[in-house]
């Protein structure tokens, strides 16, 4: 049987990018998880989960929660980078 870790592996994505997906959508992280790894199969999924992202960095911002949306672009970035969208 596969763990949460196995498929996160799988899919190249990191606990903190799953924790801002389930964050962003109010679920708990083994949901977001199933999420985050369906989602980035496709060119349009990963638009949508960095669309997540930036909404959250940008909700951070309006709060003034400077750490918070620092946090957030810091992984943002990441994920990016490791799953750049195609031009």
């Amino acid at each position: 049987m596969l763990s949460i870790r196995d498929c996160l592996d799988y899919c190249d994505v990191t606990d903190d990018e799953v924790a801002l997906i389930a964050e962003h959508e109010d679920i708990p992280d083994v949901a977001a998880a199933q999420v985050v790894c369906g989602l980035v199969q496709t060119p349009e999924g990963v638009m949508v989960l960095t669309q997540f992202m930036v909404e959250l960095i940008e909700r951070a911002n309006a709060r003034g929660d400077v750490e918070k949306a620092r946090r957030a672009a810091k992984v943002c970035e990441r994920f990016m980078a490791d799953h750049p969208l195609p031009h």
